[in-house]
């Protein structure tokens, strides 16, 4: 349980926006990976005693912006100026060094280590000798606890011992050890408790008094409104908008995120659904999701939209059988079915591939061939020998349906660019000749030719009668290739829409809660 300094004001204080220069400000930065660019650009201010919220879609380049801001990744181009002095930031301990200091959703911790150590790590109280003063750090330990009102917290209690908003408080704590100036917090609520997300804005009201220049990180609309002064939105990269947030509603934050048209070329298709294949019934889950009931007909992609957090991959985990739910139930085909493993849930017919292919949908080190026929030894072997002519002859079926680019299919898959890793992850679990795929982030990181690839072979497979779920973060891909779109925020579903006049604005607003 957090125990907060003092209470904290109801509503942020607007007669003293625009007061002062900026502490922090970003100027033309861009950040480009191979086949993605991530930043173009975009500029960020923020204020000594101020709550800055920075608002996009999932991918909208937040994360990357971060990354910069602590030293992890180097922007191709543009300014960094602290306190009007230009500087750069190459390693994350030169952020530090800086005063800039970050608190994630998952906090950045070590477990093993003890509260007064994960407080104070790098930069440790010394005796004479040069050695570690364990004591004056406990003390100090104390002292910066007590004044975030965190006097139950032991220092010397290891890391592992707290809960989730503990932790949190442990990460605040260390960067007021270091006196930072710039905090940013990103996503710090999600996986809090009402009472605990509270207590945490009680503490960002102590980090405001204290002159910290504070970024806010959420998708959630009500807590942004709660504890910011000001907004940033990033749309595709770029920086659509800034300014006072008691001068802008919801609504127009939503319509600066969204602001474009579905402008890609998706494959026309003559959907021909038919009666429903896939039930789930008041599938729950202890912590990840609640009463999710829905169905997917034969021959139809069903597309999954939500913001981060809203339970999106872990409801299509529970049904691939990959976790447990604690209750409700899943049928296909009429028959009821109750995956406990993943293996249960592919003999049933149902595959799921992955968001994270490189540590969950491919084996570094083997070649494409044995990737794509792995869940497939039954049909490529005879007698409890392996066939390669077989393995083969299965995967040239199915990644040539895909256009794969490789050299051979004897060439190791941790050589392949991301979107060849993700056709050869499709055609692993197409192999098995399945009735629904679940496809999670099908085209994340991936370039625009295998973009359309995919979903080329997504429209054939659904004229073909497979039946799809695809989870997205990505308007135009859900609003191009869904026949019907599943809305989920903070665990529960909360719409399902066709796909006919469905625009961008109304599906952001459904996951992010906004109702003006």
């Amino acid at each position: 349980m957090l125990h907060p300094p003092h209470p904290a004001k109801p509503v942020c204080d607007a007669s003293r926006k625009g007061d002062g220069a900026p502490l922090l400000t970003l100027s033309g930065i861009s950040k480009s990976f191979p086949g993605v660019r991530a930043l173009a650009g975009v500029s960020l201010s923020l204020y000594p005693g101020e709550v800055t919220a920075l608002v996009g879609e999932n991918g909208a380049g937040e994360s990357t912006l971060v990354k910069i801001l602590t030293g992890i990744h180097q922007p191709d181009q543009g300014e960094i100026r602290i306190a009007g002095k230009s500087v750069t930031l190459p390693t994350a301990h030169a952020a530090f060094e800086n005063g800039i200091t970050a608190i994630h959703q998952e906090t950045v911790l070590f477990d093993h280590l003890t509260v007064a150590e994960n407080i104070f790590l790098g930069h440790a109280p010394r005796t004479r000798f040069g050695t570690i003063d364990r004591r004056a750090m406990r003390a100090n330990a104390r002292e910066v606890l007590d004044t975030l009102g965190a006097g139950h917290i032991d220092p010397d209690a290891h890391l592992a011992e707290l809960g989730i908003a503990n932790k949190h408080l442990v990460a605040i704590a260390r960067a007021m050890s270091i006196d930072a100036r710039i905090v940013i917090m990103d996503e710090p609520t999600a996986a809090l408790s009402t009472k605990e997300i509270e207590e945490l804005f009680l503490l960002i009201e102590f980090l405001r008094s204290e002159g910290k220049a504070i970024l806010f990180i959420s998708h959630k609309f009500d807590e942004i409104y709660r504890i910011a002064d000001r907004y940033t939105v990033f749309r595709d990269g770029q920086m659509v908008g800034e300014g006072v947030l008691a001068d802008t509603t919801q609504g127009e934050l939503v319509r600066m995120m969204v602001g474009r048209e579905v402008d890609q070329i998706f494959p026309k298709r003559q959907p021909n659904i038919g009666e429903p294949l896939l039930t789930v019934a008041a599938l729950s889950h202890p912590t990840e999701f609640e009463d999710i009931s829905f169905e997917l007909r034969e021959g139809e992609i069903l597309g999954f939209y939500g913001l981060v957090g809203a339970g999106r991959s872990e409801l299509m985990q529970a049904i691939a059988g990959m976790t447990r739910p604690s209750r409700g139930s899943i049928s296909l085909g009429g028959r009821n079915i109750a995956p406990k493993s993943s293996a249960d849930a592919i003999r049933a017919g149902i595959v799921y591939v992955p968001e994270e292919r490189g540590r969950q949908g491919i084996i570094i080190g083997l070649p494409i061939f044995q990737n794509v026929s792995l869940p497939s030894l039954a049909r490529t072997s005879r007698s409890g020998l392996l066939r390669t002519a077989k393995e083969f002859r299965l995967t040239r079926t199915y990644t040539g349906r895909l256009d794969l680019r490789a050299a051979s299919l004897s060439q190791d898959v941790g050589t392949l660019s991301g979107g060849n890793q993700q056709k050869v992850v499709i055609a692993k679990w197409l192999a098995t000749e399945p009735r629904v795929i679940i496809l999670d982030e099908p085209t994340k990181g991936i370039d625009i030719g295998s973009k359309a690839a995919v979903h080329a072979f997504m429209a054939e497979l659904v004229a073909e009668g497979l039946s799809v779920v695809m989870v997205s973060s990505e308007l135009p891909e859900i609003l191009g290739m869904s026949d019907r779109v599943a809305v989920m925020r903070e665990g529960r579903l909360v719409a399902i829409r066709d796909n006919d006049g469905l625009d961008p604005e109304t599906l952001v607003k459904l996951a992010a809660g906004v109702t003006a």
